[in-house]
């Protein structure tokens, strides 16, 4: 079954026939629209619907950007655009962390509806214990303790306490190992979208690795990120979950083909995709995608310039600007350092942005802007502007080129390099880092994350950032790979550890290394590196370079109890614990919960809200 199309299909019949509203209202047992049936006489022991409907309610819960990488040391909002997430602001009526929160219960409920209707005993059994499961991995991630509920949800019932994190933890590990010893489970990914044993195994190592640092390790100091290990039960099983989901395979499929728009959704490390289909959207398409590609990175222009409108909310920070070195193949795989001129609207997708994946030849397109890593010298810059004369000039073209040297090596700063038609090179403008970002010449001067890049997005007039139709991979190997290197770390094998790495760092043209000899190249104070955080630094950064623009990096610090020591030394809206805090000590360690499933829930009261808050 090709989920892309069938999805669409299904949840069209199920809106229509059913009403759905909301999420207590989905199967009502007195359904009146299925001709006064109940609702197992509808589903006569098939929930085949339940199952794709499940499937497509990941979709706001996966492409919330904000949710998984503001508050962190790799992105910034520009152009004067602030975040609640990135300032620490959050309350529990900020309206993105409601319905975050309730899009996760939706999901979970019909995940629960599906097993309960599923007579049976389909496929979609074990495939719901997964979304269930993935669901709820992200709940403790985010908001620490919840309910925990695995039964269907049809009553005005309301009275769910929250359950201890052992519970959960242990809740969600036996949900997958369920679904992996189901014969109905699929074994290996096959692009479709539906879950696999490998995706459950690949899950349940994170699931696993999150559990050994919650319940395996405690604070010694929040701020200084600090702790003591009590307990590597969890690391253990995180590393031989990992190694069943494949991290002892050397990498080998090159990281630009993982992420090439046009090879990615089919790509021989993904282990699990929420699918999107443009071909298969019944609606207006520019509204039926997601926006991953509109956010990472500055703003360029009117797209009816041919140029990718990108939203300003997540430009790099210093610290993303020096995290890769020279020779990383990951960085011109992650970013769009080359983008081409265009006439009009007219060529849009052959011109401009996209003529990278769709020009014919891009040899002779022209150039609109270049940049360049901090790491190139201004003799290579201009030796590249000079072999690239032809393209880097006007002409026909609509807009003037520029180059840009993205965060110089010794200042930090952006330095904007001008060709005039003649050939000639100079230095236009040295700006600070911070009046790149925000002073009245704000434009373009970072690249932009193409991770995410649709090549057949089309022209949209305006700013619609629902027309990205690429399947958004929520686990594939190089992370598992990390995963596994992460455990072993915890589990005191360092020279495992180092392996793992060395594997995602050779497939990226790198030269292996150690955690005692691994060196960035970002400036930190003398407060933030110690002998302590080595390895765990060498990680977060590898998983940094590897993972960047993933949604990882928030649950990523979280996890491994450097959130506020990251924030206070990369976070220029945080300064101190304080910053972190409404309570003016318990640092905003979780996201709070909503107030309004707290006064809707009977088991809760204002004493189970987060600390922080």
């Amino acid at each position: 079954m090709d989920m892309k199309k069938y999805i669409y299909i299904l949840v069209a019949v199920l809106v229509s026939s059913m009403m759905l509203t909301g999420c207590k209202d989905y199967l009502d047992s007195e359904n009146k629209s299925a001709g006064g049936q109940t609702a197992e006489q509808f589903f006569n022991g098939d929930a085949t619907s339940l199952g794709v409907y499940a499937y497509s309610l990941m979709k706001p819960i996966v492409s919330r950007t904000n949710v998984y990488q503001y508050g962190t040391d790799l992105y910034v909002p520009s152009r004067g655009k602030t975040s609640p997430f990135h300032d620490y602001t959050l309350t529990p009526e900020t309206s993105d962390i409601k319905s975050f929160y309730s899009d996760l219960y939706a999901c979970i409920n019909m995940a629960n509806a599906c097993i309960h209707y599923d007579a049976d005993r389909t496929q979609y059994t074990p495939e719901m214990r997964f979304v269930r499961s993935y669901c709820y991995y992200i709940l403790t991630q985010q908001f620490g303790r919840v309910p925990y509920v695995t039964g269907y949800i049809n009553s005005a019932e309301r009275n769910y306490p929250k359950d201890e994190l052992s519970v959960i933890y242990a809740g969600i590990i036996d949900d997958l190992k369920a679904a992996i010893a189901d014969d109905k489970m699929g074994a290996a990914y096959a692009y479709d979208g539906h879950a696999t044993k490998d995706a459950c195994y690949a899950l349940l190592a994170k699931v696993c690795l999150a559990a050994g640092w919650d319940l395996g390790t405690t604070y010694n100091d929040v701020a200084k990120g600090t702790y003591s290990i009590n307990d590597t039960q969890y690391f253990t099983e995180a590393l031989n979950y990992a190694k069943l989901a494949g991290a002892d395979e050397t990498l080998t499929e090159p990281f630009a083909d993982k992420w090439h728009a046009a090879k990615a959704d089919d790509g021989a490390e993904v282990l699990f995709a929420v699918q999107y289909d443009r071909a298969g959207y019944p609606g207006v398409t520019q509204d039926g995608g997601h926006g991953l590609q509109n956010t990472y990175g500055h703003y360029y222009g009117s797209p009816s310039l041919g140029q990718k409108y990108v939203n300003s909310e997540m430009c790099i920070t210093t610290k993303s600007a020096k995290l890769w070195d020279k020779g990383d193949l990951r960085y011109e795989a992650t970013f769009m350092t080359t983008y081409y001129n265009a006439n009009n609207a007219d060529n849009w997708g052959s011109d401009g942005y996209y003529a990278y994946y769709n020009s014919p030849d891009t040899a002779t397109q022209g150039i609109r802007w270049k940049y360049f890593p901090y790491y190139v010298s201004d003799a290579e810059i201009r030796a590249w502007l000079t072999a690239h004369q032809a393209q880097m000039v006007k002409g026909t073209w609509d807009n003037q080129p520029n180059a840009y040297k993205v965060c110089d090596a010794a200042n930090s700063n952006i330095i904007t390099y001008k060709v005039a038609d003649d050939g000639t090179i100079s230095v236009e403008m040295t700006q600070s880092y911070e009046d790149a970002l925000e002073g009245s010449n704000a434009l373009n001067k970072f690249p932009c994350v193409r991770k995410w890049d649709d090549a057949t997005s089309g022209f949209v007039d305006g700013t619609n950032t629902s027309n990205d139709y690429r399947d958004i991979i929520l686990l594939h190997k190089s992370d598992i790979v990390l995963v596994a290197a992460e455990a072993a770390y915890m589990l005191g094998q360092a020279g495992q550890a180092e392996g793992y790495l060395n594997n995602v760092r050779n497939r990226a043209g790198l030269a292996a290394t150690t955690i005692s000899a691994y060196s960035a190249k970002y400036t930190v104070s003398g407060a933030f590196e110690d002998e302590f955080h080595k390895g765990i630094d060498f990680i977060l950064d590898e998983r940094a370079r590897e993972l960047y623009a993933e949604n990882e990096r928030w649950m990523d610090l979280r996890r491994t109890k450097q959130l506020v020591r990251y924030n206070i030394e990369f976070n220029g809206k945080i300064g101190a614990l304080l910053d972190m805090s409404s309570d003016g000590a318990n640092a905003k360690l979780y996201r709070p919960i909503p107030q309004a499933e707290i006064n809707a829930n009977d088991a809760l009261t204002t004493a189970d809200q987060n600390l922080g808050y």
